[in-house]
């Protein structure tokens, strides 16, 4: 008989979830290398927008009304600046001697607050010199901000902008921080997955169902298309022969490439890519607008011939059109038909607009139409130019897979010269995440490619 479940305590909940939480988020950091902290922001009308806005009215209205008072009560302002204070000497390094003795002794509580009962307290002299470590201290970026405050004279405004700007410098160092430790993080982090996807293995025994049916698909497609390179390597069943002469590298890398062709819906992701399931999709979904994007490039550069080729700043304004029309591609309810007739009438206008600009003679109404109708037949699947951009794409893509992420860049195909910064901006991140995903989960490849590789 099984045994009854055993009572979870809240505290092993929530360390679990904290375990998954720190887990996702050094993920986040790792493969994405856009990460950023970022300010919250509270939705609009909501609940707790509204109360921390009277929160923090009450608290700048009271200070305004202690500095006013005849003499000035300096109790709210003492305390804002111990904060400020202690905000200045956390952005300090071990280093910085000379500035924390400064702070320490210009920004003296017990003195201040001994001035202010003398009467003899120069708050205006205080914000100045705060104003002008902050200078000192923070990004380039926030140079603007400093400069800006200084242009405040008004007491009160000029606290609660310099909280405002020491958040964004507080900001600015955790971002550092963040890329600073990227590297360490990537390999406690690719080990700490590792640990945690072997204790699930442990439980779930079968867990690894779908990798070995992927990677099978992946080593089987490659053992067809080299029996039809090179058919002499192929036994009777055109796959077997072909299969024990391929590397355990690139059944990887084409595997990685079928996920770029995922059939998201039908079809369970494997569980080892599952945590960046959204990603791949995402990647998959710009490579679908790309591929349109470069077919319309393409078609209306043939059809202009040479004299849009060239032409500064015509191929940007076409991408934009292409870009806004089919922003929403991804959604059940989008027509590609409809917005690729509607891409066709823009694509034309613009097209006329920059020959006539240009002293070229425009477009005949039966050229207009021919080229709206190629831009139209995109639609169509089977569509030769298309099926060849989407091929050249995936031949980058691979290419650069098998460089290792190495630099430079794998040349770009000929007729993706247009769609070239997209291109490698997608290639950059998706090889990110591929790599990644080897480096945490490569014992296990291997294993199930051994047994893949070397069956008869």
């Amino acid at each position: 008989a099984a045994s009854p479940p055993r009572p979870v305590s809240i505290e092993e909940l929530m360390e679990t979830a904290k375990g998954v939480t720190n887990m996702a988020l050094a993920h986040e950091i790792v493969v994405n290398g856009d990460f950023q902290i970022k300010p919250a922001e509270l939705p609009e009308h909501s609940l707790e927008k509204k109360v921390r806005d009277i929160v923090h009215k009450a608290f700048w209205d009271c200070l305004e009304a202690q500095l006013k008072e005849d003499p000035p009560t300096y109790d709210h302002a003492i305390k804002l600046l111990g904060e400020i204070k202690e905000n200045l000497l956390s952005f300090l390094l071990p280093g910085h001697t000379r500035l924390r003795s400064q702070i320490t002794e210009v920004l003296d509580l017990d003195l201040i607050k001994q001035e202010a009962e003398n009467g003899a307290l120069d708050i205006s002299k205080l914000v100045e010199f705060v104003i002008g470590m902050m200078g000192t201290l923070c990004a380039p970026a926030r140079d603007e901000e400093i400069k800006k405050l200084k242009d405040i004279n008004e007491i009160v405004p000029l606290f609660r902008a310099i909280f405002s700007v020491l958040d964004l410098m507080k900001m600015d160092m955790a971002n550092f921080a963040v890329s600073s430790i990227r590297p360490k993080l990537m390999q406690q982090s690719a080990e700490y997955e590792r640990k945690k996807f072997q204790e699930f293995l442990e439980k779930q025994p079968n867990s690894l169902d779908l990798v070995t049916r992927w990677l099978q698909e992946a080593a089987d497609d490659l053992a067809k298309l080299r029996c039809k390179m090179l058919p002499a390597h192929c036994s009777g069943d055109g796959a077997t022969g072909g299969a024990s002469a391929l590397c355990s590298t690139a059944v990887q890398n084409q595997a990685y490439l079928k996920l770029l062709k995922w059939d998201h819906v039908n079809r369970p992701f494997p569980e080892t890519v599952l945590m960046d399931q959204t990603r791949f999709q995402e990647i998959q979904l710009e490579l679908e607008q790309l591929l349109l994007t470069g077919t319309v490039l393409l078609v209306t550069f043939s059809a202009a011939g040479p004299a849009l080729v060239d032409m500064p700043g015509f191929a940007e304004k076409i991408k934009t059109i292409v870009k806004v029309l089919l922003s929403g591609m991804h959604l059940p309810s989008f027509n590609l038909q409809e917005s690729l007739a509607t891409v066709g009438e823009k694509v034309c206008a613009e097209v006329n607009s920059c020959l006539s600009q240009h002293g070229f003679t425009p477009f005949s109404a039966e050229r207009e139409s021919g080229l709206k109708g190629q831009i139209q037949a995109v639609a169509n699947p089977d569509n030769t130019i298309c099926k060849l951009i989407d091929s050249r794409i995936e031949k980058f893509l691979e290419n650069y897979l098998a460089s290792s992420h190495q630099k430079p860049l794998p040349a770009v195909p000929g007729g993706l010269g247009p769609i070239q910064r997209e291109l490698e901006e997608i290639a950059v991140k998706y090889v990110r995440l591929v790599n990644y995903n080897k480096m945490v989960f490569s014992p296990y490849y291997d294993a199930v490619l051994g047994k893949i590789l070397t069956k008869e």
